[in-house]
């Protein structure tokens, strides 16, 4: 008799994004609905990875999605999770890189981090997973956040707007390339990338390992002419430890055989190949379900 899952739950960023992960997440849940008839899973809009983590660790959903740096940190913790680790949380499945996008309106004349200060600027939503890697940085270049800026924190969309009408200087965004929303302020509303230095990212990395430094390549998005350097974390499917593992193993098996449906729910998929579902995990442990998969399909010792 097969195990039996009522539910699975993948939350993304609230209202249907210009962002990777709501459709993501559709695809998944919609390729785990048609391959795995005893799984019934859709998609559940979120403010992102940090409310995430709390929707798994409450039991409120199963599967969820969250960068590695703010999974590390609920796991030992730290920061906005101090007092309440969540020892539970198990890797799915590593997924692509997730680079740091900082939008700045053309006419700002900000051409680095610091540039931002008394800029207006939108970190995302407060407490979302954008909101702190703002933070992060802007510290590291040697702001006071937030008051150094004037914070908006609002969402994606909204940040659209508010730039289209010159009422923001610059945006953060954290989402797999290439990002609707980096797309949308490039093409509607005079937006441009903006790298982070070396110096910044060497002060990031010192205190945050997770850290990896990536370029954007150039073509990207409208008007980017030359690489942007930035940051990036790993996106990771997550699970609660309390999975089964024969669900977790069939969850796993059937995301990583069915890879190139996935990438027509979002390009971002495209660039995800299998060795990377175990690899910069930050130390936070694989499902034991998905463990047995990865090892059959030779990607684990």
């Amino acid at each position: 008799m097969p195990p039996t899952i009522r539910k699975s739950i993948l939350p993304s960023p609230r209202r249907p994004p210009p962002g990777a992960l709501y459709p993501l997440g559709a695809g998944i849940a919609n390729l785990w609905n048609t391959k795995l008839p005893y799984v019934t899973a859709r998609a559940q809009a979120s403010n992102g990875g940090i409310q995430n983590l709390n929707l798994l660790k409450s039991g409120d959903a199963q599967v969820s999605f969250a960068v590695s740096s703010i999974t590390y940190e609920a796991l030992h913790g730290q920061r906005g999770f101090k007092g309440r680790a969540y020892e539970g949380v198990r890797v799915l499945a590593g997924l692509y890189y997730n680079p740091n996008q900082v939008v700045a309106r053309g006419e700002s004349g900000v051409t680095s981090l610091a540039d931002f200060k008394g800029k207006s600027f939108a970190p995302g939503a407060a407490g979302g997973t954008t909101e702190v890697e703002s933070r992060i940085h802007f510290t590291a270049a040697g702001l006071k956040y937030p008051e150094d800026l004037k914070a908006h924190f609002v969402g994606f969309t909204e940040s659209i707007d508010l730039m289209r009408n010159k009422q923001l200087d610059g945006v953060w965004i954290m989402a797999g390339m290439p990002t609707a929303a980096v797309t949308e302020m490039c093409s509607t509303a005079g937006g441009r990338l903006v790298g982070i230095d070396d110096d910044v990212i060497a002060r990031v990395q010192a205190e945050y390992p997770w850290y990896a430094k990536i370029r954007i390549p150039a073509g990207t998005y409208d008007g980017q002419t030359e690489p942007v350097q930035t940051t990036a974390v790993k996106m990771l499917l997550l699970t609660d430890a309390s999975m089964p593992d024969d669900v977790v193993y069939d969850l796993t098996k059937t995301f990583w055989e069915n890879l190139p449906e996935l990438g027509q729910a979002h390009a971002v998929m495209k660039t995800v190949t299998p060795d990377m579902a175990v690899t910069d995990l930050s130390g936070i442990p694989l499902h034991p379900g998905a463990e047995k998969y990865y090892r059959e399909a030779g990607l684990l010792k």
